[in-house]
């Protein structure tokens, strides 16, 4: 089955009691739409939780975000085809999969492009205290293209959005955390998505980011849930 849950930010604690109450196996797939925090400090202590997440009978497929490093600046990752796409993934951990922004892939006949990255509005917070920050958080214009000339090559039609955040109309501005100056928020990404969903047909539209379970029109907004695909 294909599973899907918002953020975990690395605590993996309802993954794990769902693994367990559901008996899955290595061939059901959870994902993760962004800010998984398994690539998040490098080195040492990545692997470690890697080597603790290896034992979870459950693939897990992640989304990029905007708190944790991409995997091709990380090292050790090789791309690998899987159902339709391209994947990173280190040998040695293979039931940890991240996508690849811009690919679509196939679940189950249902056609699913990922599109990972956003804005940190915590950014400045970060710097100050010496917390993660990664200058490439948000997609790239080699991305952007990447993602559009797929979608040119499928006319712009697929079944679901697998994304790290929304359209810049659907954000959902009681999420805001006070005290942010909202001026100084970069939402250069959200402009770029909501260029794409005008023009693209869908069913639905997946994302993390804000952490709140609501839907609005075609977007599903998810946190802490845990549910079917579709």
């Amino acid at each position: 089955m294909f599973i899907i849950t918002g953020d975990t930010h690395r605590d993996f604690k309802r993954v794990w009691a769902f693994s367990d109450q559901f008996n899955t196996t290595p061939a059901d797939t959870l994902i993760i739409l962004g800010d998984a925090g398994i690539n998040y400090y490098g080195g040492a202590k990545d692997r470690r939780f890697k080597h603790e997440l290896s034992n979870m009978p459950l693939t897990l497929f992640c989304v990029h975000g905007n708190h944790e490093q991409r995997p091709h600046s990380v090292g050790g990752y090789e791309e690998m085809p899987w159902n339709g796409g391209v994947v990173y993934v280190e040998p040695q951990f293979p039931n940890l999969l991240f996508a690849k922004d811009g690919e679509i892939y196939d679940f189950d006949g249902k056609r699913c492009i990922a599109i990972g990255g956003a804005y940190s509005v915590d950014k400045f917070y970060r710097l100050a205290n010496n917390w993660g920050w990664f200058a490439d958080e948000q997609p790239s214009e080699e991305i952007k293209a990447r993602a559009e000339k797929r979608l040119d090559a499928e006319n712009w039609m697929v079944d679901i959005v697998l994304a790290h955040t929304c359209p810049l109309k659907y954000i959902p501005v009681e999420m805001f955390i006070s005290g942010v100056d909202q001026s100084t928020v970069d939402n250069g990404t959200e402009e770029w998505l909501e260029e794409i969903e005008n023009r693209l047909i869908y069913e639905r539209w997946y994302c993390g980011h804000y952490h709140t379970d609501k839907t609005i029109d075609k977007i599903q907004f998810m946190s802490k849930s845990i549910r079917k695909l579709y």
